[in-house]
C-alpha cells in the first residue's frame, strides 16, 4: 500500500471501531468482575490476536482475497457441518471447544460468504443477476450456510446472513418484482412458520417479545431486567462497576446478549447514545465506501459488511430495549466473544482495504 492509498483510507472507520472496542472492554471489566474478569481477559487476548490479522487484511489487495473466496466458502461449509456433530452448549451445537477457548464457525463463515457472493455477483451484469437461474444460483450460495446455521440452532446469525444478502442484491439492482414476490411469500409464510415449523422455545421468544409479563419469572425475565437496567442508568448512569442489576445477578447473560444494558445502567444515556451514534457513523461510512469503491467487487463486499453491522447493531440493541425479539446475536466489538471480535475486525480490515483503492469521484452504476 503506497502513500497515496494510505491517505485515501477512511480512517474514521478505524476510529469508530477503537471507540466501540474501548467502551466494550470497560463494560466487560465490570460485567465479568464476579468471575475474576475471565471474559474480560479473554477479550483482551482476542483483541491482541485480532489486530495483526486486521492489518494483514488491510494490506493484501481485496481482489486477491476475493479470488480465494471459493476455498474459504468450502472450508466454512465443512466446519458448519462438523460443528453439528459436537456436544451442545446451552442447547446449541455452535462451538468448537479447544480447551478454554471456544470457536464459532458461523461467525467466520460471514467473511467467506460475503466475499464469495460478492465475487460471483461482480462477474455478472445487472441483466444477468435478474435472470431466474442466475438469481437462484446466488440464493443457493447463501441458503446452504443458512440452513446449517439454523440446524445448530442459531436463528439470529442466520438472519444476519439473509439480511446482508438482501442488501447486496438490492445494491446490485435486483428487479422490483422479485422484492414484491419475496415480501408476499414472507407475509404468507410467517404465520405458517410460527404455527407449524418453529420449535416451542422460538415461539415462546416471540410471545414474550409481544408481552414480557406473560412469563415474568421465566422467558420474560431477562428482557424485563434489561429494560430495568437501562432505565435505572438515566442520564449519566449509576457509575462504573456500580450497576445494581449488573452486580446483583439480575442481568443475564450480561457479557454477551445484554452488554448494552450494562452500558446503559452504569454509564447512562449519554454513553449509550454515543455507542449508537458511533455505529451509525461506522455504517454510514461503510456505505460511503461502497458508493466510492473502485469496482463492483469492492462495492458489494462493503455493502455486505454494512448489512451485517446494521443487523447486529439493530437486533442486539433492539432486544436489550425490548423493541425486538431476543435472538442472541452479539453487539459487534462490544459483546464478549473472540470469534465475533476477530470476524468483525477482519471485516473492518476489508473496509479499510477497499477504501484505500477507491476513487472518490466515482459511484457504482
Amino acid at each position: 500500500m503506497n502513500n497515496k492509498q494510505l491517505r485515501n483510507v477512511e480512517w474514521s472507520i478505524l476510529i469508530c471501531t477503537i471507540i466501540l472496542v474501548a467502551i466494550g472492554l470497560f463494560a466487560l471489566f465490570s460485567a465479568s468482575k464476579a468471575t475474576e474478569l475471565e471474559d474480560f481477559k479473554k477479550q483482551i487476548m482476542w483483541a491482541v490476536v485480532s489486530i495483526p490479522v486486521l492489518l494483514i487484511t488491510m494490506f493484501i489487495d481485496y481482489k486477491i482475497i476475493a479470488k480465494l473466496s471459493i476455498g474459504f466458502y468450502i472450508l466454512s461449509i465443512i466446519l458448519l457441518i462438523v460443528v453439528l456433530l459436537t456436544s451442545a452448549v446451552n442447547g446449541a451445537t455452535s462451538w468448537f471447544s479447544l480447551g478454554p477457548i471456544s470457536i464459532q464457525p458461523a461467525e467466520f463463515a460471514k467473511i467467506a460468504v460475503v466475499l464469495f457472493l460478492a465475487n460471483v455477483m461482480s462477474k455478472m451484469s445487472r441483466t444477468e443477476i435478474n435472470k431466474p437461474l442466475k438469481l437462484l444460483m446466488l440464493i443457493g450460495i447463501i441458503i446452504l450456510p443458512v440452513v446449517l446455521i439454523v440446524l445448530q440452532p442459531d436463528y439470529g446469525t442466520a438472519m444476519a446472513y439473509i439480511f446482508a444478502t438482501a442488501i447486496m442484491l438490492y445494491v446490485a439492482g435486483i428487479n422490483k418484482r422479485y422484492i414484491i414476490i419475496t415480501l408476499l411469500i414472507l407475509i404468507i409464510s410467517l404465520p405458517l412458520l410460527y404455527f407449524f415449523v418453529l420449535p416451542e422455545h422460538a415461539k415462546l421468544r416471540i410471545d414474550v417479545y409481544l408481552n414480557p409479563y406473560l412469563d415474568p419469572r421465566g422467558a420474560g425475565y431477562n428482557i424485563i431486567q434489561s429494560k430495568l437496567a437501562i432505565g435505572a442508568g438515566r442520564l449519566v448512569g449509576q457509575g462504573w462497576m456500580n450497576g445494581t442489576q449488573t452486580h446483583l445477578g439480575f442481568l443475564y447473560p450480561k457479557t454477551t446478549d445484554f452488554i448494552f444494558a450494562v452500558i446503559g445502567e452504569e454509564m447512562g444515556f449519554i454513553v449509550a447514545a454515543t455507542v449508537i451514534i458511533t455505529y451509525v457513523i461506522l455504517i454510514t461510512k461503510s456505505i460511503y465506501i461502497a458508493k466510492t469503491a473502485k469496482d463492483s467487487l469492492g462495492a458489494y463486499i462493503a455493502m455486505g459488511i454494512a448489512g451485517i453491522f446494521i443487523f447486529h447493531m439493530t437486533e442486539n440493541i433492539g432486544m436489550a430495549m425490548g423493541l425486538l425479539p431476543i435472538t442472541g446475536v452479539p453487539l459487534p466489538f462490544v459483546s464478549y466473544g473472540g470469534s465475533s471480535l476477530l470476524t468483525n475486525l477482519i471485516l473492518i480490515g476489508l473496509l479499510l482495504n477497499i477504501s484505500s483503492k477507491r476513487q472518490k469521484n466515482l459511484f457504482i452504476e
